[in-house]
């Protein structure tokens, strides 16, 4: 048994795979150790649930809850479907964190913006942060000093259990998670 896996924003680890085509590289040693080791896990599930890159912004509408891009496209369902292919792909590599982009509809752990558009952030958790935190998967946004303690501690390669019925993706959005 290795040390725990981590899954990780790929924008985080260089991969230009955010809505403007950019990343948000994190240049840690911390996370250039557990890459050398085997223990992150890259995925985007905005571009695992089928949107391309470059794309609009988008943001959660508060009132509806639903994922609306800048163009006023409800994007909704692709952001649901990266959430629950980053959950399959927790589950199957046994990570027991994740370390996610904060701001995002996505991966916002502890902050997301609006839905104005208007760069006003308030607190909230993506779609996919809601999904991996009700499914077990322990989370946390781009603070990895934090984070160090959790990952290192864990308890070893141990398997998400599922927690949920799979039928919770025919649920336009997880917002009763």
């Amino acid at each position: 048994m290795g040390r725990a896996r981590v899954l990780v924003s790929a924008c985080l680890l260089g991969q230009k795979v955010r809505y403007d085509g950019g990343d948000k590289q994190l240049g840690d040693d911390l996370i250039a150790r557990w890459g050398q080791e085997g223990r992150l896990v890259p995925f985007c599930p905005e571009v695992a649930g089928g949107l391309p890159t470059p794309r609009p912004p988008a943001e959660i509408a508060p009132a509806t809850g639903r994922v609306i891009d800048g163009d006023g496209a409800d994007v909704t369902d692709a952001f649901t479907a990266g959430a629950f292919l980053a959950l399959d792909t927790a589950r199957r590599m046994a990570c027991r964190f994740a370390l996610l982009t904060d701001g995002s509809p996505s991966c916002g752990s502890n902050v997301i913006y609006d839905g104005s558009f208007a760069g006003r952030k308030i607190p909230g958790a993506g779609i996919t942060a809601r999904l991996l935190r009700a499914h077990g998967v322990q989370r946390q946004h781009i603070r990895a000093d934090r984070f160090t303690t959790l990952a290192d501690t864990a308890p070893k390669e141990q398997a998400i259990p599922p927690t949920r019925s799979e039928s919770d993706a025919q649920s336009p959005i997880v917002s009763a998670l």
